[in-house]
């Protein structure tokens, strides 16, 4: 059985053209990519341990062939930091290490708070399951425009809250929703790695995959690190909207405040027209 680091440098491996990396070509091979033999000398270690390691049957590599892997792969920042984070859990898993349970949908007080002073602004709070726990008005009339918040009401009555994972993958309408849909699918995909109890949720395999299909779970088991660009939207009001993305962590809660803000003029009008008559009242979900 393998495990979320194994796989992500198997899938790492798999994607990587020996010629972006100044070695030679080996003609034509069964299986795509960089060789192992090669990953392994460019590594310096055995092409039997990067076996085991790709295999899982070795979940616990130490600091520096974790960064050895990483030297080896030519990985950018962003995926080094992703190869270490799969690393400690892989081997949190090895040793019996108790992940924590899923967090509280509550919103703390002072977040709310904070919350409303970005009204008007376009803003919300969210947890790397994808769920909406509290927004702005703005936020709604803006990202709700094309169905996210159609099915999802309050956990007080035992309704699902807005969750843009599932909206994503298993909406129709968001495919045309988000002009570049395969980078928030992504996204959001990428995420739930950062969540609590990825491995074993039962949201995710008994919840989502089922109805998400293979371009969920092509995506979760190759780890690919997104780029999060500037968020373009096809709004039902015939408009493109180009939103810029600040996101701030909220590690003791498992989540995070993310504000949306216009990334040129003609968002920035185009939203005004929005939401201009729209009293602006904070929502929160939990």
């Amino acid at each position: 059985m393998g495990t979320p680091l194994g796989d992500f440098v198997r899938a790492k491996r798999d994607s990587i053209q020996p010629e972006s990396l100044g070695l030679p070509a080996h003609g034509r091979r069964r299986s795509p990519g960089l060789r192992r033999s090669d990953l392994a000398a460019r590594a310096g270690i055995s092409v039997e341990y990067l076996t085991r390691l790709e295999q899982g049957r070795d979940r616990n590599p130490s600091a520096a062939v974790v960064n050895a892997l990483a030297d080896g792969l030519g990985l950018d920042p962003a995926e080094r930091n992703h190869l270490r984070y799969l690393a400690k859990i892989t081997g949190g898993a090895c040793t019996g290490h108790t992940r924590p349970a899923p967090p509280s949908r509550a919103v703390r007080p002072g977040v709310l708070d904070t919350l409303r002073l970005l009204e008007p602004g376009i803003a919300a709070v969210v947890n790397r399951l994808g769920d909406v726990l509290a927004h702005t008005a703005s936020y709604r009339w803006v990202l709700g425009a094309a169905g996210l918040f159609d099915t999802a009401t309050d956990t007080d009555t035992g309704t699902d809250v807005p969750n843009l994972t599932r909206y994503v993958f298993t909406d129709p309408r968001a495919r045309t929703f988000f002009a570049d849909w395969d980078d928030v699918a992504d996204e959001q995909a990428f995420d739930l790695w950062r969540g609590p109890s990825v491995e074993n949720s039962e949201w995710i395999s008994a919840k989502l995959a089922p109805v998400a299909g293979p371009d969920f779970t092509t995506r979760l088991n190759h780890h690919r690190v997104p780029r999060r660009g500037v968020l373009r939207l096809a709004h039902p009001s015939g408009n493109e909207l180009r939103l810029s993305r600040e996101t701030l962590e909220l590690p003791a809660d498992e989540q995070q405040l993310v504000v949306l803000l216009p990334a040129d003029d003609a968002t920035a009008h185009h939203v005004q027209q929005l939401v201009h008559g729209a009293a602006p009242r904070l929502r929160a979900i939990s």
